[in-house]
C-alpha cells in the first residue's frame, strides 16, 4: 500500500509529539496543573501547535529524495533525546550538542545502557523500519505542489488556531515560561544544533589573537614559582567535608594547611565551556566559545612570559585551552602507569619530579585536568579501596538507583580526589626546597544527583540548580611560598568565581602585565600585587586592607 509524502510527514510529526515528549509535557504540566480545566485544554493546544510545527518544517525540507532520510534522521534523533530527557531530566541546547561533539569513546560508553538501547529500539529503529518499508506515491509535479502546499496551509492552522483560541496562555508561555521550549523534542534540538553551527561557523580559518604581549617577569625576581593547577570535574562543593559536609569526605586534605573557598561559582554547567571560560579573561558575562578560540588565554601568556607549562589530561581534552603547550594524554594507558576499570587521575603524577628537576630554570606551571566525578558512572571513577560509602550505584542508569547509592559513588569520587590532591601537595612539598610551591584545585562544573528529579549537568546557566555552578575550590601553599594566610582565611568566604583564576595565575606567577586585574586576584591583598612596571623584590603581604572580588 502506498502512502503520499504528505501523510507520512503528518503521521511521523504525530508519533514524535505523543512519544518524544513526555518531558515537556510533565514540565509544562508542573507549570500549568491539570487541575484546572482550561489548562487541560491548553495543554491539548500544546500538543496541536508541536504538531503543527514539526509537519510545517519537515513540509518545507522534505522533497520527494530527502523524506525518508530527514525523517530517519529525525526519529533517532528524537528517541535519543527522549532517553536523556526522560531519565536524567538534560536539555538539549547548544552547549549539550557542544559536548556531544567532543566527547570521546570512552565517556560516551558510560552512558550506553539497556534502556538506551530499548528507546532507540522501539522509539527509534521500529518506525525508521516502518519508513523505510512503506512506498511512497510518486505523483505528478504540479499534483505534488498543491498537495504541499495544503500541508503547510494544515500546519500552520495548527499553529495559529490554538494561539488565537489560548492567546492569554501562549502570553505567559512564551514571556514568562520560555524554559519550557528547551524540552520541545526534537524541535528544540534541531535549533540547537543550527545554532552550534551558527557560533562555530568558520571557527578553523580564525587567526589566534596575542593579548598579554607586554607579559614579563622581572629579573628582581630571583625565586622560583612551581605551581600546579589541578582542574576538577564535576565536583560539587557540598559534597567536601572541607566545606562542612557532615561525611568525612576530605580525611587527608583535613590535615593539610589547606583553604577551601565556599563560594565558587562556574562559568558554565559544562567542561566544554567552563574550562576554556576559566583560563581567558573574557569574563562569564562576555564569554563565548567563538570568541575564546579566536584569542589567546593564561597558558599562553605566561608560557611567553618565560613560566615553563605542561598540561597533563585525564579526562577527554584541554577544549582548546593546551593547543600552544606542551599536552599529555593520560588517558592512553601506555603513558599513563596506574589504570585498572579505568586510567587513574594518579597516573599524572608518576614521572613529574623528572619533569620539575629536568627544568633547571624558570618558574613551573602543570595542569592536572582530572577524571575527577565524571558521571554517571561515578562508581568507576575511584579504585575499589575507595569504596567507603555503601551501598553504591553500580550502574549508569540512575534511575535504577535510590538517592542514597548514587550520593555514596559520587562521594567516593571525591574520596579519590582527596586522595589524588594529598599526593600533589606531597609531590609539592619535596620541591619545598628550591621552589616557591602552591597547588590551586577548582572544579570546572557541579553535578545534579537526583535533586527534583535532575541528574549530571549542562542546563542551561539561568535554569541550572546551584547544584550545577557551586563548585568546590582549593588552595594550598607550601613553606616558602611568601603569603599571608590569616588574611586568605578571613577572605575565603568571599563570593568568587572562575573568573578570578586568570588573574589569581597572573598574581601567583609573579607576572607583569597590563591584564591584571589585582580586584580579580584572590591572593592580591594576602602576597604582593604586581603592576606593570614593579619589578621590586616581593613582599610578604604587601597591600594593606580588603581587596573585594567582583561577585558574579
Amino acid at each position: 500500500m502506498q502512502v503520499t509524502t504528505n501523510k507520512l510527514i503528518m503521521a511521523t510529526a504525530i508519533f514524535l509529539v505523543l512519544s518524544g515528549n513526555i518531558a515537556f509535557f510533565q514540565n509544562v504540566i508542573g507549570v500549568y496543573p491539570l487541575a484546572e480545566r482550561n489548562n487541560l485544554l491548553f495543554l491539548v493546544s500544546l500538543a496541536l501547535g508541536l504538531i503543527g510545527v514539526i509537519a510545517l518544517l519537515l513540509s518545507l525540507l522534505a522533497s520527494r529524495f530527502t523524506t525518508k532520510p530527514l525523517l530517519v534522521v529525525l526519529l533517532l534523533l528524537a528517541a535519543t533525546n527522549s532517553y536523556f530527557m526522560n531519565n536524567y531530566s538534560v536539555v538539549i541546547d547548544y552547549i549539550m550538542v557542544q559536548n556531544v561533539l567532543q566527547t570521546n569513546m570512552r565517556e560516551a560508553v558510560d552512558l550506553f545502557s539497556l534502556k538506551l538501547f530499548l528507546y532507540l529500539f522501539f522509539l527509534g529503529i521500529v518506525p525508521v523500519l516502518a519508513v523505510c518499508l512503506l512506498p511512497l506515491q510518486r505523483p505528478p509535479l504540479r499534483q505534488a505542489v498543491v498537495a504541499r502546499l495544503k500541508m503547510i496551509g494544515i500546519s500552520l492552522l495548527l499553529i495559529l488556531i490554538p494561539l488565537f483560541l489560548f492567546s492569554r496562555f501562549y502570553a505567559s508561555f512564551f514571556r514568562e515560561h520560555a524554559e519550557l521550549r528547551y524540552y520541545s523534542n526534537p524541535t528544540y534540538a534541531l535549533y540547537s544544533v543550527y545554532k552550534y553551527a551558527k557560533k562555530t561557523w568558520g571557527d578553523s580559518a580564525v587567526t589566534v589573537q596575542a593579548i598579554g604581549t607586554d607579559a614579563n617577569i622581572p629579573a628582581a625576581d630571583e625565586d622560583r614559582e612551581l605551581i600546579i593547577l589541578v582542574v576538577g570535574e564535576a565536583a560539587r562543593a557540598d559534597r567536601f567535608s572541607l566545606n562542612g559536609y557532615g561525611r568525612m569526605t576530605n580525611p587527608l586534605l583535613s590535615q593539610e594547611d589547606v583553604i577551601f573557598y565556599p563560594q565558587v561559582s562556574s562559568c558554565d554547567t559544562s567542561t566544554a565551556t567552563s574550562v576554556p571560560c576559566m583560563f581567558s579573561n573574557l569574563t562569564h558575562s562576555g564569554f563565548s566559545n567563538k570568541k575564546a578560540k579566536a584569542r589567546e588565554n593564561i597558558l599562553d601568556i605566561v608560557q611567553r612570559a618565560g613560566v615553563n607549562v605542561l598540561w597533563r589530561d585525564n579526562n577527554s581534552d584541554s577544549k582548546g585551552v593546551a593547543l600552544r603547550v606542551p599536552y599529555e594524554d593520560y588517558q592512553d594507558p601506555v603513558r599513563n602507569t596506574i589504570c585498572d576499570v579505568e586510567c587513574r587521575d594518579e597516573g599524572m603524577l608518576v614521572g613529574l619530579q623528572e619533569y620539575i628537576d629536568a627544568h633547571k630554570k624558570g618558574d613551573i606551571l602543570i595542569v592536572l585536568h582530572q577524571m575527577g566525578n565524571h558521571g554517571p558512572a561515578y562508581y568507576k571513577r575511584y579504585p575499589k579501596a575507595f569504596e567507603r560509602f555503601t551501598p553504591t550505584c553500580r550502574t549508569n542508569e540512575l534511575d535504577k538507583c535510590s538517592t542514597e547509592e548514587i550520593g555514596n559513588a559520587y562521594d567516593n569520587a571525591i574520596l579519590y580526589t582527596d586522595y589524588f590532591l594529598s599526593k600533589v601537595i606531597t609531590l609539592l612539598k619535596q620541591n619545598d626546597k628550591r621552589f616557591e610551591t602552591a597547588m590551586i584545585y577548582m572544579s570546572d562544573h557541579g553535578e545534579s544527583l537526583g535533586e527534583l528529579g535532575v541528574y549530571l549537568h549542562g542546563m542551561p546557566y539561568l535554569l541550572a540548580p546551584k547544584a550545577q555552578t557551586h563548585i568546590g575550590a582549593i588552595m594550598w601553599f607550601g613553606a616558602g611560598f611568601e603569603i599571608n594566610r590569616d588574611i586568605l582565611r578571613q577572605q575565603a568566604g568571599r563570593e568568587l568565581s572562575q573568573d578570578n583564576l586568570f588573574h589569581t595565575l597572573l598574581g601567583s606567577m609573579e607576572v607583569r602585565t597590563e591584564l591584571y586585574d589585582p580586584q580579580l586576584d584572590i591572593l592580591c591583598d594576602a602576597h604582593h600585587c604586581p603592576t606593570p612596571n614593579d619589578s621590586s623584590p616581593k613582599e610578604k603581604g604587601s597591600k594593606p586592607g580588603i581587596i573585594q572580588s567582583v561577585p558574579r
